[in-house]
């Protein structure tokens, strides 16, 4: 059997490296063949995004990312009547796009987009699966090639900020987390070109900060921080800069906490 490391290193180029940690890949594709409307949820950085990725090049569909802020509007998401050479012209947003050609339509961190975007998601989760567009007068009919699949962190959220129990419960819902260590060290390496034993001290480093989430962080250091740092130790960086730089510095803005996590750092990497 390959290892970890064999598997990610021999990945189809053309499709994007990724680890499973259990049977989210099966799941995936089941949602996929039944056209059901997924939800994906964990810590930031835990490879959601990399996953939906990876699995619609395995399943050689187009993929529509569309990445939720505070002020993505449902509009955003559908499209608008646009002024082109003196016409009014209706220009499809991604999810329309999406709608009308096939493919997977993925909002990243759902939870940031206002309000009024998952009112125009609701039609399409159950089984209708519908689009109405009321600018256009079209009631559009998702063909069987369409998937829509939504994330979010939910250990990140607000009262503000939530998916409400009526929208996660239309959604077929997969949980994230962070790789064990050893795999963990595995992506990490084959991502930045760090041998594995240097990655090692690293990925223990992390573990040590996230267990610190709730506490002195909002967040813990995600996989792709990791891999950021250890990117610049191959360069020729050294760990002491390349830590303050890939994970300490993107985790907090406070000194008091800044000098904790160079403390927390020397303790295990010295």
């Amino acid at each position: 059997m390959k290892s970890v490391l064999q598997a990610v290193a021999s990945s189809v180029s053309e499709i994007p490296a990724y680890v499973p940690s259990g049977n989210e890949c099966a799941l995936f594709e089941h949602a996929w063949r039944h056209r059901l409307p997924v939800l994906l949820k964990g810590p930031t950085g835990c490879g959601k995004t990399r996953f939906v990725a990876h699995m619609a090049a395995r399943l050689g569909i187009p993929l529509h990312t569309v990445a939720c802020h505070d002020d993505l509007t449902a509009a955003d998401l559908t499209g608008r009547y646009l002024l082109k050479g003196g016409d009014t012209v209706w220009t499809d947003g991604p999810l329309t796009r999406a709608v009308r050609e096939g493919g997977i339509c993925y909002l990243d961190e759902v939870v940031e987009a206002r309000k009024d975007v998952t009112v125009v998601l609701h039609p399409l989760t159950d089984d209708r699966r519908l689009l109405p567009l009321e600018r256009t007068g079209e009631e559009l009919v998702a063909p069987p090639g369409f998937m829509l699949v939504v994330s979010y962190n939910p250990g990140y959220q607000s009262l503000l900020k939530a998916l409400k129990p009526s929208t996660r419960q239309r959604f077929v819902a997969i949980e994230f987390d962070f790789l064990p260590p050893e795999q963990e060290i595995a992506v990490v390496s084959a991502e930045s070109g760090l041998p594995p034993d240097r990655v090692r001290p690293l990925v223990q480093l992390a573990q040590r900060l996230r267990a610190l989430k709730g506490h002195d962080l909002e967040e813990g250091v995600s996989t792709r921080l990791i891999v950021y740092c250890a990117t610049l130790v191959a360069a020729g960086v050294s760990v002491t800069e390349a830590v303050l730089a890939g994970m300490i510095e993107p985790l907090t803005d406070d000194s008091d906490v800044k000098a904790a996590l160079v403390e927390v750092t020397r303790a295990v990497i010295g």
